[in-house]
């Protein structure tokens, strides 16, 4: 009696095999060949379950979302006080999965953003701030200033900039100092430690808090005279 012995795919299990490639390779190694070859059938097999390439990052994407609500879930504010430690470490703690997934950021601002992966994670968050007291007006305006930091990451305020590396990007900057003098002065001055690990050519740990505390104390004042 013959069997078939070709592996059983799911659309999980081909998402989950993209993320683990990226996560070795970068996302741009991401093919549905070298994912077809990870999971050891022929890459037409993907098709049954996946129509694009498309699709498949979208589905590495949603992977690392529910990755982070699941880590952020047990973190509940008990009272009204409680909503700004408890949004605090919401956030650190998504950040601590895209740091697992430091190709994530790249993706998950090109991909489709109303998920409801992305719902979810963002309703709990107004659901934070209105326990807190913030009217519906106010987190409004609080989600708008937290942006892409409410995710655990900043965008790069120079996208051709943030393609190059941190060497590459300070070398050329430091080139035009005659033409730049403050920019090339706080470069010179080099005030992230050699170990401060982040998401891109300034978003690291040290600036994401202290950008993260600017947001969050500034609203803690506005919700108190509102």
């Amino acid at each position: 009696m013959v069997t078939d012995q070709r592996p059983r795919l799911s659309r999980e299990q081909i998402f989950r095999t993209a993320v683990a490639r990226a996560d070795r390779d970068g996302a741009e190694a991401v093919t549905m060949r070298n994912v077809a070859t990870d999971l050891g059938v022929e890459a037409m097999s993907l098709y049954h379950h996946v129509a694009n390439k498309a699709e498949l990052l979208d589905g590495m994407v949603e992977v690392v979302l529910d990755t982070i609500n699941e880590a952020v879930a047990p973190l509940v504010a008990e009272s009204p006080e409680d909503w700004k430690p408890v949004l605090r470490e919401r956030i650190l703690t998504a950040r601590r999965v895209l740091m697992r997934h430091p190709w994530a950021p790249g993706l998950i601002g090109t991909r489709s953003a109303m998920t409801l992966s992305v719902i979810a994670y963002f309703d709990a968050v107004i659901g934070l701030l209105r326990l807190g007291g913030f009217s519906y007006d106010l987190a409004h305006h609080a989600m708008h200033a937290l942006g892409s930091r409410a995710l655990g990451f900043t965008q790069e305020l120079f996208e051709s900039v943030g393609e190059q590396s941190d060497e590459e990007a300070s070398a050329m900057l430091t080139a035009m100092a005659d033409r730049f003098p403050h920019i090339a002065g706080m470069i010179a001055d080099d005030p992230h430690a050699a170990d401060d690990a982040g998401l891109g050519w300034c978003d690291t740990q040290n600036e994401f808090e202290f950008g993260l505390d600017l947001i969050l104390d500034g609203l803690e004042r506005l919700r108190a005279t509102s």
